[in-house]
């Protein structure tokens, strides 16, 4: 069975560029918000999250925090356009299993999911 990933990104043009890139192996959920993405996690069965950081309303560390208090432990790769190391620092620090600068490459969101899923 293939495994599932939601993407979680408020801009549509990275959620389809990231859907493109990973469906060939991969069953793609996506969410434009924190609080769509939690959602979906309370009804859909995920193995990985791809989340961005910079989102209006509910960042990504804000909803990766709101996952750790509703026990949802699945392997969350934090996506950052802006590479602010103290964004990344503090992502790694409350579990997060790797991020991704964008814009990014193919292979390496590939490679950096099989990781992620090997953490499961």
């Amino acid at each position: 069975m293939r495994k599932r990933i939601l993407v979680v990104d408020d801009d549509e043009m990275n959620l389809k560029r990231t859907q493109m890139i990973l469906e060939k192996h991969y069953n793609v959920l996506l969410a434009e918000s924190g609080n769509e993405a939690l959602r979906k996690l309370k009804s859909e069965k995920v193995d990985l999250v791809l989340l961005d950081i910079a989102m209006p309303v509910m960042d990504g560390l804000e909803t990766f925090k709101r996952m750790k208090e509703s026990f949802i432990e699945i392997p969350v790769i934090f996506l950052t356009a802006s590479g602010y190391e103290d964004d990344v620092r503090t992502a790694i620090s409350l579990g997060a299993v790797n991020y991704l600068k964008k814009p990014f490459f193919p292979a390496e969101l590939l490679k950096r999911v099989t990781m992620g899923l090997e953490e499961e």
